[in-house]
């Protein structure tokens, strides 16, 4: 690996990611590096794939939803070229890692709202809800409880009465009770899996598989 192309990638990132040391960054590059398995040195050329990004998160983050590890793919992919390059990788672990609670309510709103259109509709909760629940009951049975759900979670975050959930009404919904912060399912990886991250060193990949 080129130790001048990393340096210089490292001074890169550190600007616009605060919440790492510029010692993490480059650990958190050469795993990257690493799991891309790229042989050319050129770190910002490469990335991960859906299919491998959805691996890391269930083996690192032990996330198990296939819908919502989709959406936290999309997430991260920030230029929408469906790879994940080795920028959005450290940015979007920084907040998955070191978030701040806006920063982490930002990108719980970017996963839920599934077509892209900045707003969460009736439709999406639906299908985000009926994903998330394990079914007991009948089909028919199940859809017209999950639909109950659904209108009562749109009368408790749609404030403006307007029939789809906005940015502004999930941020006061979740200031006004936190725990809805992942009311359509687990986009974050668990409390103790953020504990371990943050209390031992970024250093290889062996750090993240142990």
């Amino acid at each position: 690996m080129d130790q001048k192309a990393l340096k210089k990638l490292v001074e890169s990132i550190s600007k616009t990611v605060r919440s790492f040391k510029k010692s993490e960054i480059e650990c958190l590059i050469r795993l990257f590096h690493s799991l891309v398995k790229g042989t050319d040195g050129r770190l910002n050329k490469i990335g991960l794939d859906r299919s491998a990004f959805q691996d890391i998160l269930h083996s690192i983050f032990g996330m198990t939803d296939d819908m919502l590890m989709d959406r936290v793919f999309f997430a991260f992919d920030k230029d929408n070229d469906s790879r994940i390059n080795v920028n959005e990788w450290v940015k979007g672990l920084s907040v998955f890692l070191r978030g701040t609670f806006e920063e982490k309510l930002k990108f719980c709103f970017e996963v839920y709202y599934l077509n892209g259109d900045g707003y969460i509709s009736r439709e999406e909760i639906f299908d985000m809800l009926k994903n998330s629940l394990h079914q007991q009951s009948s089909e028919e049975e199940a859809d017209e409880g999950i639909k109950e759900l659904v209108e009562i979670t749109m009368k408790k975050m749609d404030y403006d009465n307007d029939g789809k959930i906005s940015f502004a009404d999930f941020e006061r919904a979740v200031k006004d009770d936190r725990l809805l912060l992942e009311v359509f399912g687990p986009c974050l990886p668990e409390a103790q899996v953020v504990r371990n991250a943050n209390h031992q060193p970024f250093t290889s990949p062996a750090t993240y598989n142990s």
